[in-house]
């Protein structure tokens, strides 16, 4: 392959950024808000204690 070779796509990811520059800040602030938290342990703990096993059948009356 040549060293100059760019794919479709990668011209096609190249020119958007380009026209919208705030991509990148727009997708660290998404990542932010959904994934970088911060988890409290004890509470955490706490739900791990309150899970309750599944029975074999779900959906069987006692």
């Amino acid at each position: 392959m040549a060293k100059n070779y760019e794919s479709d796509v990668t011209q096609m990811i190249r020119q958007y950024k380009e026209q919208h520059p705030d991509t990148e800040m727009r997708q660290r602030e998404g990542r932010a808000r959904l994934w970088d938290k911060n988890l409290d342990a004890e509470l955490q703990e706490g739900f791990k204690q309150a899970n309750v096993p599944q029975r074999p059948y779900v959906y069987q009356t006692d």
